[in-house]
């Protein structure tokens, strides 16, 4: 049987319909973005690794595009020398590059066998950019209260985010974390005046930030470079202009 809409009750339809596509999606993709931020963010699932890996925790979804390198932690430590180079302040003797059930999941929720990188209360891990950067991703999770990342270009703050920025909108639930949220976190520098050129990982809260797989993308000349978009998000929003196109049809083709 069909209905007759109005104007009024088609609008809202079109507005339910939408949000309902949204949120029955298989793809777990979403964003995040305000108008007063000087870096955005979304977050996927992520994808496998090298040699289609999925045991060493979720994976850039474009880790193997040219000009993005990604440093993995499965040598057993952080560097300390070339492109990024990982410090640890105020260590309180437990931040490290470790092994266990915590590791962030990967992209379908996964156990990470792999090694990554564990930042426990009061401790901060930086990371020195040799160049610019206005493309950063990383595996986030089990995403814990007290998780804060910032951005930097020299000293100057260009933006942080937190727990609360993040798990709300983490895809994955990971079974051997107790349902805690983990994804793959993609930040992008909105313009030349957001770029970044240091990373500052800090955990304030009684858990612990841990983090995997970061991925990292050169802005040549000082520029901003434009990287391309995960497919899942671009997937997702493609998929909710098709659906508003063909509602508005379906609907005018009835009045």
């Amino acid at each position: 049987m069909r209905y007759k809409v109005s104007l009024q009750d088609n609008g809202m339809t079109l507005i339910k319909s939408f949000l309902s596509a949204m949120a029955v999606s298989a793809i777990a993709a979403l964003s995040h973005a305000g108008s007063a931020q000087a870096i955005t963010f979304n977050i996927t699932s992520g994808v496998a690794g090298p040699n289609g890996v999925t045991n060493h925790g979720a994976y850039s979804d474009f880790w193997n595009k040219k000009g993005t390198t990604t440093i993995d932690f499965n040598s057993g430590s952080v560097p300390t020398t070339g492109f990024a180079q990982y410090s640890f302040q105020n260590n309180s003797g437990t931040s490290s590059v470790r092994q266990d059930v915590w590791a962030p999941a990967g992209p379908n929720g996964e156990v990470n066998q792999g090694s990554y990188l564990a930042v426990f209360q009061g401790d901060s891990v930086t990371i020195k950019l040799e160049k610019t950067l206005n493309y950063f991703g990383m595996n986030w999770g089990a995403i814990s209260p007290g998780n804060v990342f910032s951005f930097f270009m020299g000293d100057q703050l260009i933006k942080s985010f937190s727990t609360e920025d993040v798990n709300p909108v983490a895809p994955v639930k990971a079974e051997q974390h107790g349902g805690e949220g983990n994804g793959y976190l993609h930040f992008y520098s909105e313009g030349k005046n957001d770029l970044f050129n240091r990373i500052v990982i800090t955990q304030t809260g009684g858990g612990g930030f841990e983090s995997d797989n970061h991925s990292f993308h050169i802005a040549d000349d000082g520029d901003v470079r434009k990287v391309p978009e995960p497919a899942a998000v671009l997937g997702l929003m493609a998929a909710g202009g098709a659906l508003l196109l063909k509602r508005r049809t379906q609907a005018q083709l009835e009045e």
